[in-house]
């Protein structure tokens, strides 16, 4: 019997224009339905050398869909469904320090949550599950995305705080101040709940943060353009392509769970009793948590 999140099945969930990399195959585009509702859009399978890949524009094919009106439970549903194992996730972000200057990727590994009109969990009434976050990012993700970034000569930090802001406006002066003096590193309005129902679902996950601009405590913040903002945009996009094509073959064949957890980040998360559980739920969990569904199922 194949280990938890194997084989491995590498999602992106990013820009229209993260998944045109050179050398994809066989693609295809397929609406993939999900209980949770309508995902972002279609998903874009393909192989890159042998790797299988699956594409989820997180804003839809033309950004039709702001931050906030993200259904996030149905992309990753979808994905999941997909056997996606593990997610790059690739984002435009605002950085609070001077050193992380436009066009420095963060490989971020820590997340604080200021979203707050957004679902933030698979789970609920009629079948409640805790699951841990303390390291919300899969480190062994990291590791592959932080090599792929030196073989580029990508300039990459590994490590750091991202906060997610509700949106889709951009901070007040005071805010930016005061995420700043929490000591975080880059700001956007994507990546939660996008990461805990990762967790959830069981996959792995890392954030590729792209920066394009400081945010507004940077004194020359109100001199920056529109014309450079999105010539950043572009060369980020076209490095974050790259990175992607890269990063593959180091996920490729792996034919063990994840030795960080992230394929059994339910075994003890689950804390409805099996025969209290709401079969309703439980038949729109299948996919996100029907491993330990059925085995509990088997069990009893």
């Amino acid at each position: 019997m194949d280990e938890p999140g194997t084989p491995p099945v590498i999602g992106v969930i990013g820009g229209s224009g993260v998944y045109d990399i050179d050398g994809l195959a066989d693609t295809r585009w397929e609406k993939i339905s999900s209980p949770f509702g309508e995902p972002s859009d279609e998903l874009l399978f393909g192989e890159l050398d042998g790797q299988p890949m699956v594409f989820l524009p997180r804003h839809g094919r033309g950004h039709r869909l702001p931050p906030g009106g993200i259904n996030f439970r149905a992309n990753i549903d979808a994905l999941k469904r997909a056997g996606v194992t593990e997610i790059l996730s690739i984002s435009a972000c605002g950085s609070f320090k001077e050193e992380l200057a436009p066009g420095t990727f963060v490989i971020a590994d820590q997340f604080i949550d200021r979203t707050f009109d957004r679902e933030k969990s698979f789970f609920g009434a009629g079948l409640v599950a805790h699951v841990a976050l303390g390291h919300p990012v899969c480190g062994r993700l990291g590791d592959a995305v932080e090599a792929a970034a030196g073989e580029l000569a990508i300039e990459a930090v590994r490590g750091g705080t991202y906060l997610a802001m509700e949106g889709p406006q951009f901070s007040t002066l005071a805010e930016s101040e005061l995420y700043r003096s929490w000591g975080c590193d880059v700001i956007g309005m994507t990546n939660m709940p996008e990461a805990k129902l990762a967790r959830e679902a069981e996959m792995c996950y890392a954030t590729i943060a792209m920066v394009t601009d400081y945010d507004c405590w940077h004194p020359d913040h109100d001199h920056v353009t529109v014309d450079s903002i999105i010539r950043v945009l572009l060369d980020n996009a076209e490095r974050g392509r790259g990175l992607v094509k890269q990063v593959a073959p180091r996920l490729k064949g792996r034919a063990e769970a994840c030795a960080q957890g992230c394929h059994r980040a339910l075994d003890n998360a689950i804390i409805t009793a099996p025969d209290a559980r709401d079969p309703e739920m439980v038949e729109k969990l299948s996919a996100v948590a029907g491993r330990v569904l059925d085995a509990d199922k088997a069990a009893g």
